[in-house]
C-alpha cells in the first residue's frame, strides 16, 4: 500500500466513526496525531498500522487511532465577541422568556476538553445575583473519551489555561497544581459531561434552550452536516437559540433553522407553520 492510500484509508476510518473529513492538504495531521500511538505500540509506519486495522488485530488500536485523529481544538471564551453576545444579550432574552419557570438548559455539543462549557459556567457565576433562584443545567458532550476525561478533571496546562482566560477568572475558578491548573469544585459541579456521537440521535437529552455546536460542521461532509443539524433541531426548544462557529452557517445547509433577526451569527429553529409554508411555496410556487 502506498502512502497516499494509507492516508485515504485513515481518513475514511475517521469519517466512518465521527463524520469528520480530512482533505488531502491536511493529511499532515494524520502523521502528527498518530506518531505517539505508533511509537507506543512499536508500529514502524502507516502501512503497517493500516494492515493491523484491516485485519482487526486489536479493536482497541482502531479506537485509539480514531481518538488520536479527532480534532480537539478549543480554548476558553472562544470567539470573544460572539461569546459575549451569547452570555449577555442572548441569555438576557432567554431569562425574560423563562422567568415563570426559572429554568435554563444549555447543551455544549462537541465540547472537546471542556473549555467552552466551563466558560459558560464562569460567565453565569460572574452574574450570580441575576441568576439567583434559577435552575441552570449545562450538559457538555463529545465523542472523544480522552477529551472528556480531561474535561471532567478540569485540568489544563499553562498553555491551555492562558488561551482566552483572563487572569482574574483563572485565579478565581482554578487552583494551581504543579505546572497545571485545576478547576475548583464549584465550577466542575456546574457542568455535566457525557459521551455522545453527534451523528446519532439523543432522545434522552430532552429539550434545550441554547445549543452550541461550534467549529464542528466545517469538518463534516454535506450529508453529515444535514444529519447533525437534524439531530440538533430535534433537541432544541421552539424558541431556543443555536450558536455555531464564527465561520459556520445554516444557510444552504438545512430548512430547520433560520438566522436570528436579533442576534447576528445565531440561529433559531423554524416554526412548524413556517416550515409548512415554505414547503407549500416550493411545491406550488
Amino acid at each position: 500500500m502506498t502512502q497516499p492510500k494509507a492516508y485515504a484509508s485513515l481518513s475514511a476510518l475517521l469519517e466512518k466513526h465521527t463524520g469528520q473529513t480530512l482533505l488531502a492538504n491536511r493529511h499532515w495531521r494524520i502523521d502528527m496525531a498518530l506518531k505517539p500511538l505508533m511509537r507506543e505500540n512499536s508500529i514502524p509506519d502507516l502501512d503497517t498500522l493500516i494492515g493491523l486495522i484491516e485485519i482487526d488485530a486489536d479493536p482497541k488500536l482502531t479506537s485509539a487511532c480514531v481518538e488520536a485523529m479527532i480534532n480537539n481544538e478549543t480554548c476558553f471564551f472562544r470567539d470573544q465577541a460572539n461569546f459575549a453576545l451569547l452570555t449577555g444579550p442572548v441569555l438576557d432574552m432567554l431569562r425574560e422568556q423563562r422567568m415563570a419557570s426559572k429554568k435554563l438548559r444549555i447543551w455544549s455539543a462537541a465540547c472537546s476538553t471542556g473549555q467552552e462549557p466551563y466558560s459558560l459556567a464562569m460567565a453565569i457565576q460572574e452574574n450570580a445575583e441575576k441568576w439567583r433562584g434559577w435552575t441552570i443545567q449545562i450538559i457538555a458532550t463529545d465523542i472523544s473519551t480522552s477529551a472528556l476525561t480531561q474535561a471532567r478533571a478540569g485540568r489544563y496546562s499553562q498553555f491551555e489555561i492562558q488561551r482566552g482566560l483572563p487572569v482574574m477568572q483563572m485565579l478565581r475558578y482554578f487552583d494551581q497544581d504543579d505546572e497545571d491548573w485545576v478547576a475548583k469544585d464549584n465550577l466542575r459541579r456546574a457542568v455535566t459531561f457525557s459521551e455522545h456521537n453527534m451523528l446519532l440521535p439523543a432522545p434522552h437529552f430532552g429539550k434545550f434552550d441554547v445549543i452550541l455546536c461550534r467549529n464542528m460542521l466545517m469538518y463534516l461532509g454535506e450529508d453529515k452536516r444535514v444529519q447533525v443539524l437534524d439531530a440538533i433541531a430535534a433537541r432544541i426548544a421552539d424558541d431556543g437559540i443555536l450558536m455555531l462557529g464564527a465561520a459556520e452557517t445554516v444557510i444552504g445547509q438545512t430548512q430547520k433553522f433560520k438566522s436570528s433577526p436579533e442576534f447576528r451569527g445565531f440561529y433559531e429553529p423554524m416554526t412548524r407553520a413556517a416550515t409548512q409554508s415554505m414547503i407549500a411555496q416550493h411545491r406550488f410556487g
